[in-house]
């Protein structure tokens, strides 16, 4: 809407003038950052107390963890929050005329409201255990990822043609493989993962939500030097017009990310459940992919691969296999936990771990 009326009024002077900056992405994205933050900061505590008179609270759950059943009756459906805040900034501040926003906001909507019927099924169970099944959350997280696949490959794919099934690697200046067969598959598992991973990593007060906020930060600086034709040639990175848009959607990301965790902080005030976790994970996964970063993202999201393989082995190799734990506990934050480190010791460990993997990442951009 911003971007809009500075366009609008691009040849006139005056006080409106000013609106002739919202043409920069960069000052875009520090109203986006900010409007986000203001909006969570204001709109979570009014949230909070709904939740307490509706008794939208946290259902008690066996983690095998004495501590989590402290934390029975603490608000859910945080995630709800920030996806709106997210929502609202980007309407004001982008160009919605970018197929890059648009993907990225159905993805963000449609994760979204995947976890949102899912925290209300569990509520409704009175159980954290049993909520949607498992089963009906792939098939619709499938939907989203086989869409996202048939987008790639349409006449209306916001990437350039040559560059629509490439996939590149951290290191390496040239696309490694551009094959349909490949790629499309690897898009298709790569989405589905990924969605997966910041939910199964969201266990413990604030974890899940700064490492996300580093990833995001990270992937709009990307989408910010492959939008523009001279940093994306000096870096020897594919030029991806109009992706530089995203830097603006990431921004109203971790603005509301940074205002969110002023209440989900230890002690937590409210958490963000699936509504939260898993619109993050299907936004990472869709920027990673419409940026071609999907690789990096092994470094980058270094976190969530180890919180989700260490829960997938345990449960699916380990329990139904070969019927004992492989692990003491999983995912990971939990075994960290098992060795008698406090939460708050082992949210702020992670944290650092996440801040040392994104400037990994970053390091990649010259190492090339």
């Amino acid at each position: 809407m911003i971007y809009l009326l500075g366009a609008l009024i691009h040849s006139r002077a005056g006080v409106l003038g000013l609106l002739r900056l919202s043409e920069y992405l960069t000052v875009r994205a520090i109203g986006a950052a900010l409007t986000a933050i203001i909006l969570t900061l204001v709109i979570t505590p009014r949230f909070i107390r709904y939740l307490h008179r509706r008794g939208l609270v946290d259902q008690l759950r066996d983690t095998g963890v004495p501590s989590a059943f402290d934390k029975a009756g603490t608000p859910v459906m945080g995630g709800t929050v920030m996806v709106g805040c997210i929502v609202i900034a980007t309407l004001l501040w982008c160009n919605l005329a970018s197929r890059y926003v648009l993907t990225v906001l159905v993805a963000l909507l449609w994760f979204g409201a995947i976890g949102l019927v899912d925290d209300v099924a569990k509520w409704r169970a009175r159980s954290g255990n049993r909520g949607m099944t498992e089963a009906m959350k792939l098939l619709l997280q499938g939907t989203f990822a086989a869409g996202l696949v048939l987008l790639l490959v349409s006449p209306w794919t916001p990437l350039p043609a040559r560059d629509a099934m490439t996939l590149y690697v951290p290191f390496v200046k040239t696309a490694i493989a551009h094959s349909l067969v490949v790629y499309l598959p690897l898009v298709f598992v790569f989405v589905m993962l990924v969605g997966n991973s910041v939910n199964i990593t969201d266990g413990l007060d604030g974890l899940a939500i700064v490492p996300s906020v580093f990833v995001i930060g990270v992937l709009g600086f990307f989408a910010y030097i492959m939008g523009n034709a001279i940093w994306a040639k000096y870096l020897f990175y594919p030029l991806l017009p109009g992706a530089g848009e995203l830097i603006v959607f990431c921004a109203a990301f971790a603005g509301a990310g940074i205002g969110f965790l002023w209440y989900n902080a230890y002690p937590a005030q409210i958490f963000m459940g699936d509504a939260g976790s898993l619109a993050i994970g299907g936004c990472v996964a869709t920027i990673s992919v419409l940026l071609k970063q999907e690789a990096l993202f092994l470094i980058l999201g270094g976190l969530f691969v180890v919180e989700a393989v260490s829960s997938q082995v345990q449960d699916k190799i380990g329990i139904k296999w070969l019927g004992r734990r492989i692990f003491y506990r999983a995912p990971f934050h939990h075994q960290m936990q098992h060795t008698g480190l406090a939460e708050t010791k082992v949210v702020i460990r992670l944290w650092i771990i996440s801040g040392i993997l994104a400037l990994a990442a970053l390091a990649t951009v010259k190492l090339r």
